[in-house]
């Protein structure tokens, strides 16, 4: 080990190094593929190929302890969340979901999200400027999640709220995951369940009380009531967080690139490919966590059996072995795929739906308002374990 490949530090949860990690992601990929934090006690992986192969390895890379690295270090059990599941329950009980967020089944809300996006930005065309998280990028992901789950309007913005604070780091250091697990969403959606059992509606939370599956066992049953609620809270979680994050990503990045944002107002069928780059360049989940379940060996060097190890899906994504030159966003850029959305058995059930919302959303901005400027003095970056992006991003328009 060199000088060079000894002085390089990751750590997920400082605040400094989150603002900007890709130049330690480039020092990782380079001099350090595997890279063991002593603070932390994790290791991680950065390249896209070692990071792509961890993925579909569910048998050695589980999921079963959690994906996030402090659920993973503390030992707490989370029940009943597929996204802390390995098979075979973790393939029954996606397909419980996947029946319900198909692309065929998520292009049929279309209209509804435009609206959405509309109610959000007409009152503002002319007003000199907007906020692409508080104005747009936290009030339509809601509504959408809102609508499909069935829950009412004037309760969404509440719940909204209780997720973002359960997210939210208040220090640079990883929390305790008793207290900072507990400060979110467990069981706001509670009482809806059982008012909506015995008042079922054609939306999302009806569909799962009714589903009917054959576990394991062979035998034929339905989710429990607390089952349904973990459902619940990952989809409403994960559907307002990210696609919040990716709405706040275009403002930025686009802000910084206008001459392909000239193009997309000039040819909007640019815009899909655009959320594809977007999506590649500044993914809103760039880290997973994952638990080591036997000895497995890296560019030689162990990881060893019951180590916590974080897949650095975002740094995979700026990796110059796979995407040339990885720095440079094009929105004509060809992509075969990228990790944003993980991949695998754990490949994010709500792509379709962040896709749609991604591309409705830059489609609508980019009609009422051609060009705007980062009012960077009043921007503010969100600090989670989980979501990387802005918590606030005002623009001035012309």
């Amino acid at each position: 080990m060199t000088a060079i490949e000894s002085d390089v530090y990751y750590d997920p949860y400082d605040f400094e190094i989150d603002a900007d990690p890709y130049p330690v992601w480039k020092r990782l990929r380079d001099e350090r593929p595997v890279y063991y934090n002593d603070r932390y006690d994790f290791y991680a992986l950065s390249r896209f190929e070692d990071v792509e192969r961890a993925l579909v390895d569910w048998r050695t890379y589980s999921s079963a302890k959690g994906t996030v690295l402090e659920l993973i270090k503390s030992g707490m059990e989370m029940p009943g969340s597929i996204i802390f599941e390995d098979p075979p329950h973790h393939d029954l009980h996606r397909g419980l979901l996947s029946r319900v967020f198909t692309p065929r089944k998520m292009n049929a809300i279309e209209p509804k999200v435009r609206e959405f996006c509309a109610r959000c930005l007409d009152p503002l065309v002319g007003a000199g400027g907007f906020d692409f998280i508080r104005d747009l990028g936290a009030e339509m992901p809601m509504r959408t999640i809102g609508m499909l789950l069935g829950i009412p309007e004037q309760d969404q913005e509440a719940i909204r709220e209780k997720i973002d604070d359960g997210l939210r780091l208040d220090e640079g250091t990883m929390p305790d995951p008793e207290t900072h697990f507990d400060r979110g969403q467990a069981s706001v959606f509670a009482d809806y369940i059982a008012w909506r059992a015995d008042h079922p509606s054609d939306d999302l939370m009806t569909e799962l009380l009714r589903a009917e599956y054959e576990d394991t066992d062979g035998t034929r049953r339905r989710l429990t009531h607390e089952e349904v609620l973990n459902y619940v809270n990952l989809i409403a979680a994960a559907g307002n967080e990210t696609t919040t994050r990716l709405i706040g990503w275009a403002g930025k990045v686009l802000a910084e690139h206008p001459d392909q944002r000239r193009e997309l107002v000039e040819d909007r069928s640019l815009v899909t490919n655009a959320i594809e780059e977007l999506l590649r360049y500044e993914p809103p989940s760039p880290v997973q966590a994952r638990y080591v379940t036997k000895d497995v060996e890296h560019h030689g060097q162990v990881v060893p059996e019951g180590s916590a190890v974080l897949l650095l899906n975002g740094s995979g994504n700026r990796d110059e072995r796979k995407f040339p030159d990885p720095d440079r966003f094009d929105i004509h850029r060809t992509i075969d795929h990228h990790l944003a959305f993980g991949y695998g058995i754990h490949f994010c059930l709500g792509a379709a739906l962040a896709r749609l919302e991604g591309r409705v959303a830059l489609d609508e901005v980019l009609q009422r308002f051609p060009t705007w400027e980062v009012d960077w003095d009043n921007a503010v970056q969100a600090r989670t374990s989980t979501v990387r992006g802005w918590e606030g991003l005002p623009v001035v328009t012309s």
